[in-house]
């Protein structure tokens, strides 16, 4: 019982995107107005025609109004009048939007390719572009291989003179690990004869969220050499006292623990500089229940003590695993930013898959960039590919 209500509270109202849900509440009218009995579509193709325009005309005037909406909140925000919005009193949590969102555009050039919208049309201005790894670059627990189809765009990002992070959770402290995950797009990079030195030093990995910055290196066998945290850390950060740091960890670690005997987990706990967590022993599959049931005890555990509230952190479920990290990923898109030289919110693209509000590493990063909601290493190239036509169209 204890799973479930855990389970069901991580996904009542108020764990959700508020924005999202009143986008889908406004779409939902259509939808089932002009629904048809599957007998229509066997018999009525022309009949089906008129309902799908009339429909798209539906959904395109809703994307419209909301983009007029956003338009207003954005320049309520600069005015210095935030909260003023009609947006903002409609959605009362709505956050800040870092570029102008084109959805009636968005939405008739997904319509055209899927039937239905399902994400954010993305500026063309894209000047770094930071991604996840598991699930994101490459299958959950797997490698970024030779063969993999996205190493390809990167390198296309590259040339064109735009910066590459990946900003992962994995949070180890040598560059030879990172390696290991990475090695097809860093040999590919340092192979390339398209590139030059300069934008082959175009890429970083972040790990551990935002606690381990390596930048490209061609002089070390790895590809990669650690960057000093004096170079990159925000003001922020540098306020962040170890004694707090050790404080949250061993809070976390005694929750971990705790969920660990009390849901006979199959695991084992392991405990970083900047991060703990438990992860699976002999290869065996732990149930997502339990994995799930883990980060809300630890986040809630975490959230509700006075460390908690002095210092940032991010507990997510891994797959497999479960991990609590100092910080979180907005502070590690955050500190690409700065490391290149303070490239703008706006002109800065997350592309991840855990957006979710519970045990969802990628969430925060909404707070530092536009960010884009893929499911699968696949869907990351279909919106490259994306990327790379609206730069061209709007260069035409």
């Amino acid at each position: 019982m204890t799973t479930r209500y855990r389970v069901e509270y991580a996904l009542k109202t108020h764990r959700r995107d508020q924005l999202i849900e009143w986008i889908k509440g406004l779409l939902a009218v259509p939808f089932v107005l002009h629904s048809q009995p599957t007998v229509i579509y066997q018999n009525h193709s022309e009949g089906l025609k008129t309902v799908a325009a009339d429909t798209h005309q539906r959904y395109a005037e809703i994307m419209l109004d909301v983009e007029n909406l956003i338009s207003d909140h954005i320049h309520h925000e600069a005015a210095a009048l935030p909260g003023k919005s009609k947006l903002k009193l409609l959605v009362p949590t709505v956050g800040t939007f870092f570029t102008a969102l084109h959805l009636q555009e968005a939405f008739n050039y997904q319509d055209e390719r899927r039937c239905i919208s399902r994400r954010r049309f993305v500026a063309p201005s894209v000047k770094l572009v930071t991604f996840d790894g598991d699930v994101t670059l490459y299958d959950d627990g797997k490698n970024l291989t030779p063969s993999n189809p996205v190493i390809s765009r990167i390198l296309r990002l590259l040339a064109q003179n735009r910066k590459v992070g990946i900003v992962t959770a994995a949070g180890y402290e040598e560059a030879p690990k990172y390696y290991e995950r990475l090695y097809g797009l860093l040999d590919a990079v340092h192979s390339s004869s398209d590139l030059t030195e300069s934008q082959k030093e175009g890429i970083i990995v972040m790990g551990g969220e935002s606690n381990f910055l390596f930048r490209y290196d061609r002089t070390q066998e790895c590809k990669l050499s650690y960057v000093p945290r004096e170079e990159w850390l925000l003001d922020e950060m540098n306020a962040w006292k170890e004694d707090d740091i050790k404080e949250l960890l061993d809070l976390a670690e005694n929750a971990l623990r705790t969920c660990k005997d009390a849901l006979s987990l199959p695991a084992a706990v392991l405990r970083k500089d900047r991060a703990v967590g438990v992860y699976p022993v002999n290869g065996v599959r732990i149930n997502r229940e339990l994995l799930e049931e883990t980060v809300l005890v630890v986040q809630n555990t975490v959230e509700r003590s006075a460390v908690g509230a002095r210092l940032p952190f991010c507990a997510f479920n891994g797959g497999n695993d479960v991990f609590v990290d100092i910080g979180d990923k907005s502070w590690g898109v955050r500190a690409c930013q700065r490391y290149f030289n303070g490239i703008d919110p706006g002109k800065t693209l997350h592309i991840g898959d855990q957006f979710l509000s519970a045990g969802a590493n990628d969430f925060k990063a909404r707070l530092a960039s536009t960010t884009a909601w893929i499911a699968s290493p696949a869907e990351t190239v279909d919106l490259l590919d994306e990327l790379e036509a609206a730069v061209g169209n709007n260069s035409k």
